[in-house]
């Protein structure tokens, strides 16, 4: 049986969105962007990627956005269907009220959460929010904030005293329904750790499918030690068009528009990172505008002065719907995309690709329109 693919989009509360790339992310700041992050323009991508068939839309956590929380509530009730992966850095807040506010959202959204757990990458930002771990004890203190939400979402009564966290006898009243799943990455051991025993869904960045598949080895028989099944997901960006030659030509506008003292700076700043992910990013592009095409139709480009994910889907609707079934054979099932602008690369995606992959059996619309049949011209309706 064919495998159905499932797709969400992006919410660019990083500094906004434009029509060039908006850097930023992993501790360096965002550029300036031509549409800023307001309700009007962020419900516009998400109402426009609910009809395309998306069924999810990321927003990014950290000091260089605007709070994932704070903005999918007020986004929530301007959708129907569209879920949220909001987001989430554990640690800042305590578990109990980070449960509370997930079955909140969960609750009151008629299910519409999902979470992506985000231990904090870089040092210096985590400082910014009182944070003093370093790296190792982050992801060791959310294995311990990921033990007692889950069960505090099942209902248990939680006494808890680990090396970071406690709490004493802690019981949600209110239980999300669904417990909201959790979407989780990093690419270093205690990342994959963690992702192994707690996350439904694990992350990846857009390296080759080759590079993507091994990863993907790693985590499940990481998992399978816990007794536990993962699904696996990839994070990228799309250039998408009717024929190859304009996916190129867009890819190379944006080329254009990024200029070398931009890179520079951030490649200084993203250098500094302590993710590993973001190193293997870094290393795809190798700070130059030369020899981005790092997989027959997977681009580079972006990663230039964008932390984070840094690949990008380019060509016409039938190749991208070729590399994406090329992820599909190694083990990925869900695709979280994004473009500038993100309403326009939106309908790019929706209206080329998603229809492309639905002929070859890979997805269907998750609420499909039905449509009226038209009376045909000149009859009449009887009285």
């Amino acid at each position: 049986m064919t495998q159905r693919l499932r797709f969400h989009w992006f919410l660019p509360t990083n500094g906004g969105d434009g029509r060039q790339v908006v850097g930023g992310g992993h501790g360096v700041s965002a550029g300036a962007s031509g549409r800023p992050a307001s309700v009007p323009y962020l419900g516009q991508i998400a109402r426009s990627a609910e009809q395309l068939g998306f069924e999810a839309a990321l927003t990014p956590a950290g000091a260089w956005c605007e709070d994932a929380w704070i903005s999918t509530a007020m986004l929530s009730g301007l959708t129907e269907r569209l879920q949220f992966l909001v987001a989430f850095r554990p640690g800042l807040i305590s578990p109990f009220l980070a449960a509370q506010m997930a079955g909140t959202f969960q609750n009151l959204s008629g299910g519409r959460l999902l979470l992506n757990v985000v231990t904090g990458g870089e040092s210096h930002e985590q400082r910014m929010f009182g944070d003093f771990l370093d790296k190792d004890g982050r992801y060791e203190r959310c294995g311990e904030f990921l033990d007692i939400v889950t069960r505090l979402w099942r209902g248990e009564a939680v006494t808890y005293r680990g090396r970071h966290l406690q709490v004493e006898d802690a019981v949600l009243n209110q239980l999300p329904d669904p417990i909201p799943e959790i979407y989780f990455g990093g690419s270093s051991a205690p990342a994959l750790e963690v992702a192994a025993r707690h996350a439904d869904v694990y992350l990846t960045w857009g390296e080759p499918p080759a590079a993507v598949g091994e990863k993907i080895e790693r985590v499940r028989k990481l998992a399978a030690t816990h007794g536990r099944e993962l699904r696996f997901g990839v994070r990228l960006h799309s250039i998408a068009r009717d024929t190859a030659a304009a996916a190129w030509a867009e890819a190379a506008r944006l080329l254009d528009g990024i200029s070398a003292e931009q890179i520079t700076k951030v490649q200084d700043g993203l250098r500094r990172s302590e993710a590993e992910g973001q190193h293997r990013m870094l290393a795809l592009n190798e700070g130059t505008k030369d020899g981005l095409e790092i997989h027959p139709n997977l681009w580079a480009g972006i990663g230039l002065v964008r932390g984070g994910a840094g690949t990008a889907l380019v060509g016409s609707y039938a190749e991208v719907a070729d590399l994406i079934e090329q992820y599909a054979a190694v083990g990925i099932e869900e695709f979280i995309l994004s473009g500038y602008p993100h309403l326009e690369e939106a309908y790019w995606f929706g209206e080329g690709v998603l229809p492309e992959l639905a002929r070859r059996g890979r997805w269907n619309h998750p609420a499909p329109v039905v449509t009226r049949a038209s009376v045909p011209f000149g009859q009449t309706a009887a009285l």
